[in-house]
């Protein structure tokens, strides 16, 4: 039993015979003609003296289901065989010149069998997998475009903006301003975040890094937007040790 592989488990299979005369570039002698009883027949066919498109009529003539034509010279790689496929109902491929040798020393008729095992267009995959892509790809863009932005805007903080959890903010320090107390910790009048002066009694919060902000401010800022501070731009995730902050500073801890 011989086999051409190509790809997959569809196979065609048949009795494989030596085209005579071998370029198969004149009527078939070894022709079966319009007998249709006998088993499945493949011509092997070397190249060169005429056509792929007269060898492969020349085997349809003769009652041949299948044309292997191989090549008759040793190259690098292998051509595409070029032919008008209109008329032609049976099955063509073109080898190299070591395998048609190898199927030449096996051919033994009706008493062997030859499968020819097809593949899809591999072209046509390649184009139809670009093509859903370049969908996907476009359909991606379009939906972004034309999201409205207060969804793109909840997206991007759920999916791309880390944060800092609820909790984590509620345990910073608290301390509650008062001008008299500036220069003692060493605290700024203004908050970084919503730009407003601080007035006396509001409570404040501290981050690690001993910059605070209004309460409200800096729990959006944390839950929302970021885990650094606005400040120095030191990071919530990295460093957690509020004790040593409420050590330096009193602090009053008001409950939300």
């Amino acid at each position: 039993m011989c086999c051409l592989a190509r790809g997959n488990n569809t196979a065609v299979c048949g009795a494989l015979q030596v085209a005579d005369p071998s370029d198969a570039c004149t009527p078939l002698r070894n022709e079966f003609g319009s007998n249709k009883t006998g088993p499945t027949r493949f011509a092997l066919i070397i190249r060169g003296n005429c056509s792929f498109e007269e060898k492969i009529r020349k085997a349809q003539s003769g009652g041949f289901s299948a044309a292997i034509v191989y090549d008759d010279q040793d190259r690098g790689s292998l051509i595409s065989m070029m032919a008008n496929p209109t008329g032609i109902k049976i099955l063509a491929v073109f080898v190299s010149k070591s395998a048609g040798e190898f199927l030449k020393d096996h051919a033994k008729g009706e008493k062997g069998e030859c499968c020819i095992y097809l593949r899809p267009n591999s072209k046509a995959l390649t184009i139809f997998v670009i093509c859903f892509l370049s969908l996907l790809v476009i359909a991606a863009f379009l939906v972004i475009a034309l999201m409205p932005p207060r969804i793109l805007s909840n997206w991007r903080r759920r999916n791309l903006v880390k944060s800092v959890d609820s909790k984590t903010v509620e345990a910073l320090p608290c301390v509650a301003f008062g001008s008299a107390r500036l220069s003692q910790c060493h605290t700024g009048e203004t908050c970084a975040i919503c730009l407003e002066d601080y007035k006396d009694g509001e409570i404040l919060k501290i981050l690690p890094c001993q910059h605070d902000f209004h309460s409200s401010c800096v729990e959006s800022w944390l839950t929302k937007w970021g885990t650094f501070c606005p400040v120095c731009k030191h990071d919530m995730i990295t460093k957690t040790a509020y004790s040593e902050v409420s050590e330096q500073r009193p602090s009053l801890h008001v409950p939300v």
